[in-house]
């Protein structure tokens, strides 16, 4: 199984692809002890049906943080839908410390009006009440932003409910040819959308800051290239198509920018490049070692990227203009991948021991290293916007499969599919 690492080194010689291919559920596999008990109540319905289970909804995003513990629905002890209709010392004997109620009503069907109100049980009091109108294509999403109040009302961090998942697919075609395909969905797996397909391999998606443009790297004319395409509109753009590899881009924090890892000169090495421009900077100088898989620090200054110039992959860092590359990495015979969090306070990457590959976080002040995973051929960890969950390819029975896990490594989550295989897991950042 390649990491990232790894597949620069097999492009060099050609890609090899992966089976894949995705209708992603979220299966929870482990969980907190401290978990938040919740009462998630059905909402009320008056006129249409809506076309989604709003509170089914929320109910699923809250539990799947592995931070709160909804109430099954028949351990409800009643359906109140209007704050009138609460009784709090009924609640207070489930121990329930919160409290979720709402309605939706609609006149035509295709516009619908939603309110929710959430309650501290044992205060006997409101926390936050909203109000909204939406038409019935809105209703998943909204459900997902009130699962984000909710979360954060609650523990005072922003939630990732309303945030996007990228990954690669691979389809079979009846034929027995493949098509590849760039997805996008819900935090949830739910509502996969198609990007891009291709029938050659498509790798790498990487998310810009502002959440509306993705660049990844496509073989579509018979080489590697980077392209960035827009969401919204679906116009997309080569930016890197130089004689050799184009690959692993990254996005600065600005959005202004990709380090990219390109061997035009003969050798993987580093390179920032201009989009507004196309001015390519070249960041590391090492003919001996292969230079990849760049990642930003927040502070749009330094640059992590994965070396062998030490004789095995491990983590270094560099100034973005160029300069002497510092070594990060020390524990463990292999590290690669890195994604940093967004206080860039901790980094996450392939820790390699033995032949088994494990998703572990790294301490950037300390250097401590925590392995998260038990799984042995872990990949492409990428964090989530809030910093609280990481999530990485793995395998399972012989096929890839998505997953995620808590930076404590006490919640873990498993993206079940119908298909054979996903890879290339990439997390959004927040909406803006």
């Amino acid at each position: 199984m390649f990491t990232r690492w790894l597949k620069t080194v097999a492009l060099l010689m050609f890609f090899v692809p992966w089976p894949a291919h995705a209708l992603l559920t979220i299966e929870i596999t482990g969980g907190s002890e401290a978990a938040l008990p919740i009462a998630v109540v059905p909402f009320g319905n008056e006129g249409f049906a809506p076309p989604e289970d709003i509170s089914s909804i929320i109910s699923n995003d809250l539990k799947s943080s592995g931070r709160f513990a909804p109430l099954k629905q028949s351990e409800l002890i009643s359906q109140p839908h209007e704050g009138q209709q609460v009784n709090f010392a009924d609640w207070r004997l489930l121990r329930s410390e919160g409290l979720l109620i709402g309605k939706v009503s609609s006149q035509d069907g295709e516009n619908y009006q939603v309110q929710f109100q959430l309650y501290d049980v044992y205060k006997s009091q409101q926390l936050v009440g909203k109000r909204y109108n939406v038409p019935a294509s809105g209703m998943r999403n909204l459900a997902h932003q009130i699962a984000d109040i909710v979360y954060e009302t609650l523990t005072g961090e922003k939630g990732v409910f309303s945030t996007r998942l990228a990954f690669v697919t691979e389809i079979k075609n009846a034929d027995g040819s493949k098509r590849y395909a760039l997805q996008i969905s819900d935090a949830d797996g739910a509502n996969p959308r198609t990007v891009l397909q291709s029938r050659q391999p498509i790798m790498s998606p990487s998310w810009a800051p502002d959440g509306d443009r993705l660049a990844y790297v496509t073989f579509e004319n018979a080489k590697s290239e980077i392209f960035v395409q827009e969401l919204s509109t679906g116009k997309r753009q080569s930016v890197a198509s130089f004689r050799g590899l184009n690959s692993a881009p990254a996005w600065s924090p600005d959005g202004k920018k990709l380090a990219v890892t390109l061997s035009k000169n003969g050798n993987p090495e580093i390179y920032v490049l201009e989009l507004s421009t196309g001015k390519l900077s070249r960041v590391t100088h090492n003919s001996q070692a292969i230079d990849t898989e760049a990642v930003w620090m927040p502070n749009g200054r330094e640059i992590l990227f994965t070396s062998d110039r030490g004789g095995r992959p491990q983590i270094y860092k560099v100034n973005a203009d160029g300069g002497r590359a510092e070594r990060v990495t020390f524990e463990g015979n292999y590290n690669a991948s890195a994604d940093i969090s967004p206080d860039g306070r901790m980094m996450t990457m392939v820790h390699g021991v033995n032949g088994k590959f494990h998703i572990a976080v790294q301490d950037l002040e300390t250097g401590a290293v925590q392995v998260l995973t038990e799984t042995r051929a872990d990949e492409s960890p990428s964090f989530a916007p809030n910093g609280r969950m990481i999530l990485y390819a793995t395998e399972q029975k012989g096929r890839g499969v998505l997953a995620a896990v808590s930076v404590d490594g006490r919640i873990k989550q498993r993206l079940g599919e119908s298909g054979s295989a996903v890879r290339e897991p990439a997390w959004s950042p927040f909406k803006k």
